[in-house]
């Protein structure tokens, strides 16, 4: 995460900033302030916080905009005009960084118009979970020009340089998303899917419930993929490949095919790699032979309801509400001037959690900067919100 080591800082007075970058107004935790900025049309959070030699400024992991050049101008920017004696600094601002709004990133806002208007463009839709250095991904689309090929990845400047090559090759079939891939499959409608690749997961022996494929994921590949569709594992891991085809194996009707050592056209630098140390590589191809039900689900992310913001600060704490196929948590809270507080929850589906930041006012709640995904546990964590905001009022 770029960062920079101050001694101190001089005083704050919101707004400022310059002609592109503002700094709107901050939000006081218990450990840390959080100061809203807009960069062009991207709104995030840079986070101070005191440090063991002096404090440290860097951007919040929840609101990092996907282009990462937009976070170091801020930074730079907030170094220049609000800081005292600059220690050390982790990040440098190059004019290769991507700062402006480009076709083959999509936010998760974005995702589903972009993907329901575009897939009728195109004849095949493949998605690819955790693409890396994008050298497969690259592949699949230069070779298949009539494909939507929809990249999922957790490592920001993986996407970033990844959309510069396939710019620079003119692909304009390709998306690129910074997303839980568990949650970009929940928005994807059924029997429309024709591959979904996933090469070289982490294979977390010692924690399954990091994994990417579960129980779970495998019927929604089932869902979204066509009839004859194919999901295709790739992997170092005889154990994730042998827990996969238990998982793969687990859907009514499975067609599953298992190689080891196969060849293909184009190889990962980390296959590279472990095959000079002649590791085996394993591969799991599930075939989709059934035709799913339309995905239907109703509701939305609004707060009607007033609340009293004196209650819940008085009364605030880190704690976990659990049901049975959902939870929220309480993470943090934060204050800012006007009677507005800021609340950090985690919540939704245990497998597959969300955080957000919910702003609040006596007459007004809402979800900032991000709202949650249209999920069915995460409309049900939205009303055990609302009922804990309701509360507030009434105490």
């Amino acid at each position: 995460m770029p960062n920079f080591i101050a001694s101190s800082l001089k005083e704050l007075s919101f707004p400022f900033g310059n002609d592109k970058i503002k700094f709107l107004w901050q939000a006081n935790g218990r450990n840390e302030r959080l100061i809203y900025t807009k960069n062009e049309d991207e709104g995030f959070f840079l986070v101070v916080k005191p440090g063991k030699n002096g404090v440290v400024v860097k951007g919040e992991k929840l609101t990092k905009p996907a282009k990462v050049g937009l976070l170091q101008e801020s930074l730079e920017l907030f170094k220049e005009q609000s800081c005292n004696g600059i220690i050390s600094q982790a990040f440098a601002v190059k004019k290769t960084n991507l700062t402006k709004k480009v076709s083959e990133i999509l936010s998760l806002e974005e995702f589903v118009p972009a993907f329901y208007e575009l897939k009728d463009k195109f004849k095949e839709i493949f998605i690819e979970i955790g693409f890396g250095s994008g050298r497969h991904l690259l592949y699949q689309a230069k070779n298949n020009s009539n494909a939507l090929v929809i990249g999922i990845e957790v490592y920001k400047p993986s996407i970033e340089q990844v959309a510069k090559l396939a710019r620079a090759s003119a692909l304009e079939n390709v998306r690129l998303i910074n997303t839980d891939a568990r949650l970009l499959l929940s928005l994807v409608g059924s029997n429309l899917v024709d591959r979904v690749f996933l090469h070289f997961p982490v294979p977390w022996d010692k924690a399954e419930h990091r994994r990417v494929v579960s129980s779970a994921f495998a019927l929604e590949c089932e869902r979204i993929l066509k009839l004859g569709g194919k999901f295709e594992l790739r992997t170092d891991s005889k154990e994730y490949c042998d827990f996969s085809l238990s998982k793969f194996l687990e859907p009514t009707n499975s067609k599953i095919e298992a190689f080891k050592n196969r060849n293909l056209e184009v190889t990962s630098k980390y296959e590279d790699r472990w095959r000079r140390q002649d590791k085996d590589i394993y591969d799991v191809i599930y075939t989709c032979e059934v035709e799913s039900g339309e995905s239907v689900l109703v509701g939305d992310f609004s707060f009607k309801e007033k609340t009293n913001v004196k209650n819940i600060i008085k009364n605030f704490k880190n704690f976990i509400i659990k049901k049975e196929d959902h939870f929220l948590h309480f993470e943090e809270i934060y204050t800012i001037n006007g009677g507005e507080i800021l609340l950090k929850v985690a919540f939704g589906a245990f497998n597959k959690p969300e955080q957000c930041f919910i702003k609040i006012s006596d007459e007004k709640s809402e979800y900032f900067i991000k709202k949650p995904i249209l999920i069915r546990e995460n409309l049900a964590a939205h009303e055990l919100l609302k009922e804990y905001l309701a509360d507030a009022r009434d105490n």
